[in-house]
């Protein structure tokens, strides 16, 4: 199905608070969904023009992205670039074992935050971006305050290295993958484990939530994505690639209806996830051996947008799957990309032999 327009941005109401039961390990992990009335979604794809995707296709345009800062500051390898949701930040995380907090328009270093005995591997924002949490080799989780720099709490429960963490959007939960190949949850009043989810059969990559916080996905290198209900912990739906390459990364479109996962066979699927159909392939970057993160910029037009193994930023049309612009970016692989909240901008980071972060403007108005 690549004929009719969709709109990943469009919002859907959030709820107040989540119910979380206690810590306990499934029995099986059901491959079907059966979604209750408040799970529901609109439908995927709205009516409209059949042609759609053609036209569009002649007369996609390049966003025309270029270089607007370029930031020194780590020593190592930067692993994760993450803006703060208003903006007003950037958090970049990497295997020198330090965070680092800019200022999004000057590139002014504010802080540098160290905690962490081994390198870390992901950073990222409480939805009122006044608090951080980090995840690193060394298996654990840390809490920080963006103000003081001070790391208030430290979780500890993986018996592996932590790859990813997110904060759910009511702010009283985290949500972490590891090499272990679990999802803990995380109840930030305690800093207790809530929930332990034997989630997959091989190391856990990368874990998201939905924008309402009721589902989460995991990806990992068993090629398998998985949707879950937050509440029960529940498996609601298991995505499989035909060739069922190993998974980089996963993301939720910004109105939580579709998926965006990075293969390391050198694709990003966008997925229908409730009817477990593949929207949109893209194409055109490098990704065979490193969890590469990609992301979707919704700030003018609606691009797709990852890092690459031949040290460039691809961005693809979202509609059409061309790819508009390939920017030569970096000296190493880049290895992770974010779009800024509200504004044409995209940051970038990369590995070792540059382990710089560059922040991208586009001309588009």
């Amino acid at each position: 199905m690549e004929s009719a327009e969709f709109d990943p941005s469009v919002a859907i109401p959030i709820p107040d608070t989540i119910c979380l039961p206690t810590e306990e390990k499934p029995d099986h992990i059901p491959n079907t969904m059966q979604p209750s009335t408040a799970e529901q979604f609109k439908a995927p794809l709205p009516p409209g023009e059949v042609c759609a995707e053609k036209k569009n296709k002649d007369k996609t345009i390049s966003p025309g992205y270029h270089l607007k800062l370029t930031l020194l500051g780590h020593g190592m390898g930067v692993t994760a670039v993450k803006f703060s949701s208003d903006g007003y930040w950037l958090a970049s995380a990497s295997a020198d074992k330090y965070i680092k907090v800019w200022d999004t328009s000057s590139g002014r270093l504010e802080k540098s935050l160290s905690g962490h005995n081994l390198g870390i591997n992901d950073v990222t924002w409480s939805p009122d971006a006044k608090y951080m949490v980090s995840c690193s080799d060394d298996r654990t989780l840390k809490l920080w305050d963006r103000v003081s720099g001070h790391c208030f709490q430290t979780l500890m429960g993986h018996s592996s290295y932590v790859f990813s963490c997110r904060f759910n959007p009511q702010a009283n939960l985290i949500a972490s993958t590891s090499f272990d190949e679990t999802v803990r949850l995380w109840d930030l009043r305690t800093g207790k484990t809530l929930k332990t989810i034997w989630a997959h059969s091989d190391p856990i990559t990368a874990v998201d939530f939905n924008r309402d916080g009721s589902l989460f996905v995991t990806s990992s290198y068993d090629g398998l994505l998985r949707i879950w209900n937050t509440s029960s912990g529940n498996c609601l739906k298991t995505l499989i690639e035909y060739e069922n390459m190993p998974v980089g990364s996963v993301k939720f479109s910004p109105n939580g209806q579709y998926i965006l996962a990075s293969y390391m066979n050198n694709t990003l699927k966008l997925w229908n996830f409730q009817k477990a159909k593949c929207l949109r392939n893209y194409q055109g970057h490098k990704n065979e051996q490193y969890c590469i993160s990609s992301s979707f910029s919704v700030t003018a037009g609606m691009w797709i947008v990852s890092g690459s193994e031949d040290n460039t930023i691809c961005i693809w049309s979202l509609q059409t799957k061309q790819l508009v612009q390939k920017i030569e970016a970096h000296d190493d692989v880049v290895m992770c990309t974010d779009c800024h909240p509200t504004e044409n901008l995209i940051a970038s980071g990369a590995k070792e032999k540059d382990h710089t972060i560059k922040i991208w403007q586009s001309s588009e108005v």
